[in-house]
């Protein structure tokens, strides 16, 4: 869902229902900050702050990042400094504050558990992103596009209180040599006042081969209470295909036999799982039960709520197009600066399109997606091959992997309506991802509406007449997420 699709309101809507809401992750102090810097519309990260138990942070915080009245519209965003191995404080307790007010927020008003999803591969924030949302309640943490096998225990060191360490992946690195690249995070080391003892979130693993679910289940540093199974047809990052890379004649990644995951050894592994990848519908969620499934993920249907964090005009645009059955998802190879496939929505004035891809000044200046490297002295450096391609270079990188890649920290900022304004007045390009089954979210539009909302979806999804009621029942205790 992107960085703040699946925000606090959506996730809220969603847990409210009975169902499990889940809120981005990625990037949450950068939104949190241009959330302030926009004056905090109807004071809800005030709010969020006023409940955070250290309250001299808040406080800090506040003063340093909240503009009364909003920054001009032409005035461009405050940026962080960007994330390394040993973040300076305050951008520490930026990422603990801010994973705590989203997490509090979507668990305001009702007693249901809300999840949070991060992405593997943006590793630095992880251990104060991870306490800041188990401080607010967080019932389930999920993880993806990578192997994210240290997750568990961090969460059991954190509910008993204990410091965590989760170890940065470098690239070109050799064990025992260079700057070590273990990260660490103590609580005692930011908390203010004494605080009980944190309840351990359920944690799921995002996976997509019988392999990684197994080996999940066997190396993971902790329990792992279930899987979300997600094809290649779900939006955001794919994983990439097994074997080597083939490409259709339109450019996208050729799946095949390999990349199919067999159900029936997955229910034998003997936990919970989720279906993921084209599920939004009574008909496939019908179908992913019959197999065995608690349930499923649905996202791209609620992506275009009216609750979602998507900007109304990209909403608008892409929802009239999957009404009109006209909508087109392309699997970019090249988009993500991960490596990884990276599915689009082709809309015009996105960055989706060669001339307005082509017209961007490549810069990175969020960072999220920079690659840590060892340098040639042995220290970590970092690169990112969406970023101006000399620079990349400059960083022993190699100027082909820099082709076609697109800066989607930016992007996704933009799409939720927080673009940044550049020197000469121009607005960073949205990039919206959703999965496969685009057009088909027209089926939650009513005659004559051009929106719909998240409790509609739900009740649809769980309307089918061909779900006997003690099954709609089971399946409504069980985490949907987003």
């Amino acid at each position: 869902m992107g960085v703040a699709v699946s925000n606090w309101r959506l996730a809220q809507a969603v847990s409210r229902l009975g169902q499990l809401g889940v809120v981005s992750g990625t990037a949450l102090d950068q939104v949190f900050v241009r959330r302030l810097a926009d004056g905090d519309h109807g004071g809800h990260m005030r709010r969020g702050l006023d409940a955070f138990p250290f309250p001299e942070m808040a406080r800090r915080i506040w003063q340093e990042h909240f503009v009364a009245g909003g920054k001009p519209k032409d005035a461009p965003y405050p940026t962080s400094q960007m994330h390394q191995r040993r973040d300076p404080r305050k951008l520490i307790e930026l990422c603990i504050a801010a994973n705590f007010v989203e997490v509090f927020l979507a668990r305001e008003g009702h007693r249901n558990p809300v999840g949070i999803n991060f992405l593997e591969k943006v590793q630095i924030p992880h251990l104060p992103s991870i306490y800041g949302a188990m401080l607010a309640g967080v019932g389930y943490v999920l993880m993806g596009a990578g192997i994210p096998l240290h997750i568990p225990g961090v969460l059991d060191a954190f509910a008993a209180g204990r410091p965590a360490e989760y170890k940065l992946a470098v690239t070109g690195a050799i064990e025992g040599q260079g700057e070590d690249a273990m990260m660490r995070f103590d609580p005692a080391d930011y908390i203010e006042v004494a605080l009980p003892a944190l309840a351990r979130p359920h944690f799921l693993a995002i996976v997509s081969s019988n392999t990684l679910a197994a080996t999940m289940l066997r190396r993971a540093s902790g329990r792992v209470d279930g899987f979300i199974i997600e094809t290649h047809t779900a939006g955001g990052h794919n994983a990439p295909p097994r074997g080597k890379l083939q490409l259709t004649e339109a450019g996208e990644p050729v799946y095949g036999e390999r990349d199919r995951v067999n159900i029936a050894e997955l229910r034998e592994l003997g936990v919970p799982f989720w279906l993921a990848g084209g599920y939004g519908s009574p008909e496939k969620l019908r179908e992913a039960v019959a197999q065995g499934a608690a349930g499923v993920q649905v996202g791209t249907a609620f992506a275009f709520t009216e609750e979602s964090g998507l900007r109304p005009d990209l909403k608008r645009a892409l929802l009239a197009q999957a009404a009109a059955g006209t909508a087109e998802v392309f699997t970019d190879p090249l988009a993500s600066p991960t490596g990884f496939p990276f599915k689009v929505a082709q809309l015009a004035g996105t960055s989706s399109t060669a001339a307005v891809y082509e017209d961007r000044n490549r810069i990175c200046d969020l960072g999220f997606l920079r690659e840590p490297y060892a340098t040639a002295d042995g220290s970590i450096g970092y690169r990112c091959s969406a970023g101006p391609q000399a620079c990349y270079v400059a960083h022993a990188g190699n100027l082909e992997d820099t082709l076609g890649r697109k800066c989607l920290c930016n992007a996704l900022l933009a799409n939720i309506g927080h673009a940044q304004v550049r020197p000469n007045g121009a607005l960073e390009p949205a990039l919206v991802t959703v999965g496969d089954d685009l057009n088909k979210v027209a089926r939650f539009l009513a005659p004559g509406r051009t929106t719909y909302t998240a409790a509609e979806v739900v009740e649809q999804l769980l309307a089918d007449p061909e779900l006997p009621p003690e099954l709609v029942a089971m399946i409504a205790s069980f985490p949907m997420g987003l």
